[in-house]
């Protein structure tokens, strides 16, 4: 996918929209090999998606065996809106809390003073982070309003084929 193609994906409207949301699932591949996918608080700077994590996680050194990732971000209503997207992590060993990370947990809803609790405890907890981030090579987004998943998009389109194919249908006694 050219760039100027993946730029014109991320700045449509429900994009946008799917990119201030929580959480994303980051798909990767585990040490064994076998897929992981993992939900993850995430945050758009604008062109990349960052996401922060334990520096034991064993996502971490999956990562850096195998930076190859896809995440999917959606919503839970009908028709879903959904925005897919392929890239490298890159990782990043930060000391301290990334703002990324405070920020991505920023629309949750806290009363000032959960908030303050929270971010306490998470200073409290991590002496350091790795922020994942991800500048997206690929990305596609499905409203099934404007845009469908490809293998729908197929059969839309061989209906269609058939449709114009076929003679008019004649009317029959009793129809």
């Amino acid at each position: 996918m050219r760039p100027s193609e993946i730029t014109e994906v991320l700045n449509h409207p429900v994009s946008q929209e799917l990119l201030a949301r929580d959480l994303t699932r980051l798909a990767y591949a585990a040490k064994d090999g076998t897929p992981r996918v993992v939900p993850i608080g995430f945050f758009w700077n604008g062109s990349e998606i960052v996401m922060c994590t334990a520096k034991n996680a064993p996502k971490v050194a999956a990562l850096r065996d195998n930076p190859a990732v896809a995440l999917t971000i959606d919503t839970e209503v009908h028709p879903p809106k959904i925005l897919l997207v392929r890239g490298r992590a890159d990782l990043d060993v930060v000391e301290g809390i990334p703002e990324e990370f405070l920020q991505s947990n920023g629309a949750y809803t806290m009363t000032p003073e959960q908030r303050l609790k929270w971010e306490a405890e998470v200073r409290s907890l991590y002496d350091g982070m790795v922020r994942i981030v991800v500048a997206p090579t690929w990305a596609k987004m499905i409203d099934f309003e404007t845009t469908l998943p490809s293998a729908v998009e197929e059969l839309v389109r061989e209906r269609g084929e058939r449709q114009d194919g076929r003679p008019p249908r004649r009317s029959q006694p009793g129809d």
